[in-house]
């Protein structure tokens, strides 16, 4: 429990000095780090074609963020598809079918990593060390630009000053945002990481596979071939980026992802450090600090609480020992050297934030660890992915403003700005869009037993398939393991889950802050909300348990409740 304290206070103490340094980034203002980055930002600028001092209004912002999705999607696939024709695969590995092509394709540049494929045998180096490296440092920045620009656009854009009521407001510039993200955070941050885990024994060599002697000699196999590369650098920026796509199929799980009881510290610190900081980065952006503390509270609340119940699910012993000498904490699918603490701690926050990736393996959790976990991922919003979890707290919170204006009789307005009809169908088509897209997608998979592929019945079979849409759509890509996912059905509905879960939730509330930054201001009184108050503080987390409880209980009731229900009852009758 000591570890979990320590980790925990490691990563607040780290986010908050990284929140205040990415306020600085994105202020646009003079900043330390111009001397070293502008002589680079200014030939990356060129070489695009991008005027940097040119500001975008919410649809030429948005229309950069969808274009330039496009354009990487579409290079990520042929390179997929065509990565056997390529340099750099000393193994000669040879294509991915097109179906499972654009799920990684997709998946990759959602920043969700879902990975329906095992990296060191069906990628090259080239796929694995320069396309999914690049995604991996690019779509956390271009959430995080989306962000910044949501946040810019509550406080009535860049030139709120000179603008008439009504026009259209300068939100900045999509590209100095996104090179920004990648060149004066990722990167740095990668490099430390990477150089610490390195330290650790993470191998980092662009070597082939190696050749090692087996330990028994009168075993039938003489040698194993053991995959390497550049793993430590992939590793880093996959707990940075909230990407959690591993080198290796079994992921942080894998001794040479994460060999130590050191490294695993440093990458549960590292997957949630980024969006903590953001959380203190908006503060100083709105101006607000008092707004990142009441933030942080709701989080944090939030978090301790699912963490305590998914320790104390995993520290209850496994129903398949129930009867039996052996007693203990359920160890199945986990890692001795980590133990059902440190395995319960990455698991819940690798599904509070769109992190994803694993430590053990989350199909052998107890019903209520995965109960927790998946319920992570349908909130989407404590710490969420780096960028567009805070975007989901920020619909949150307007949603939350809307709700208490109507309870104490004002019209609702955040910042001042009013929130208005067209403001709430938008925010409504967000409620229900996950409920419509993994509930409609687990219906028809378990409905057509020959689509499902699952590997348990009853209830935890229907939790596998449920788990896996919710992972997509929260662009989480964590999974429960022994789902047959690598078939054209579970490829390309999940590709629709992706898609769905990662530009409407970012484009949406980008437009609603576009539309508000144009809004008559109106002044504070007596009678304003109070957004720091501990009342709306309350307010904001009963919402959000509210809205997710009414929206999936009926899901969690035919899996991670019943199944919960059905082993309690065989344990009595045993």
């Amino acid at each position: 429990m000591l570890d979990i304290f320590i980790i925990c206070l490691l990563a607040l103490g780290l986010a908050w000095p990284l929140g205040h340094y990415m306020t600085g980034i994105f202020s646009g203002q003079r900043h330390f780090t111009d001397t070293l980055f502008n002589p680079f930002e200014r030939l990356i600028y060129k070489a695009i074609g991008v005027n940097p001092n040119l500001g975008m209004t919410w649809k030429s912002y948005g229309a950069a963020f969808l274009l330039s999705n496009l354009v990487l999607g579409i290079l990520a696939f042929l390179l997929l598809k065509f990565q056997h024709l390529l340099p750099m695969n000393p193994d000669g590995i040879g294509p991915l079918s097109w179906d499972l092509a654009l799920h990684t394709a997709v998946s990759f540049l959602t920043n969700t990593n879902q990975q329906h494929y095992s990296g060191q045998a069906q990628l090259s180096y080239l796929s694995q060390g320069f396309l999914i490296v690049t995604l991996q440092f690019v779509t956390p920045a271009m959430a995080l630009a989306v962000c910044v620009a949501i946040l810019r656009g509550m406080l009535g854009g860049r030139n709120k000053r000179s603008a008439a009521e009504g026009e259209a407001r300068d939100l900045g510039n999509y590209y100095v945002d996104l090179v920004r993200g990648v060149l004066r955070l990722l990167i740095p941050l990668a490099t430390i990481v990477a150089l610490l885990l390195s330290w650790q024994g993470v191998p980092s060599s662009f070597e082939g596979a190696q050749k090692v002697q087996t330990l028994d000699p009168a075993a039938p196999i003489a040698q194993q071939q053991v995959p390497i590369g550049p793993v430590a650098a992939m590793v880093s920026i996959k707990q940075l980026g909230t990407n959690g796509g591993g080198w290796y199929g079994p992921n942080s799980s894998n001794p040479l992802e994460n060999p130590t009881p050191v490294s695993n510290a440093i990458e549960t610190i590292a997957l949630v450090l980024v969006p903590m900081a953001v959380v203190f980065m908006a503060g100083g952006m709105l101006r607000r600090k008092s707004f990142s503390w009441m933030s942080l509270a709701a989080m944090g609340v939030l978090s301790v609480v699912f963490i305590a119940a998914t320790v104390y699910s995993e520290l209850q012993p496994n129903a398949a020992f129930a009867g039996q000498a052996m007693h203990g904490p359920n160890m199945e699918g986990k890692e001795v050297r980590f133990g059902p603490e440190l395995s319960a701690l990455w698991g819940t926050f690798t599904t509070q934030t769109s992190n994803g990736s694993v430590n053990a393996m989350h199909d052998s959790f107890n019903p209520i660890g995965g109960l927790m976990t998946r319920s992570g991922m349908l909130i989407s919003a404590i710490w969420g992915g780096i960028g567009c979890g805070f975007v989901n707290f920020i619909v949150y919170v307007w949603i939350a403003v809307f709700l208490s204006g109507l309870m104490i009789g004002r019209t609702p307005e955040i910042f001042g700005r009013k929130i208005e009809t067209r403001e709430i169908t938008l925010l409504g088509s967000l409620i229900v869009l996950p409920t419509l897209c993994v509930l409609v997608l687990t219906a028809i998979t378990v409905a057509i037993p020959v689509l499902t592929g699952n590997s348990n019945p009853g209830f935890h079979g229907i939790s596998q398939v449920f788990y896996e849409y919710t992972s997509a759509f929260a662009n989480n890509g964590s999974g429960f393991e022994g789902l047959g996912d690598n078939t054209p059905w579970w490829n390309v509905s999940c590709v629709i889950a992706l898609l769905l879960g990662r530009y409407l939730p970012l484009f949406i509330p980008l437009v609603i802050a576009g539309r508000m930054a144009a809004k008559r201001v109106s002044p504070v009184g007596n009678g304003s909300l109070k957004l720091d108050s501990p009342t709306f503080c309350i307010t904001l987390v009963a919402v959000i348990l509210i809205l997710n409880f009414l929206s999936f209980l009926p899901a969690a009731v035919m899996g991670p409740i019943g199944e919960a229900l059905e082993l309690a009852t065989v344990s009595v009758e045993q």
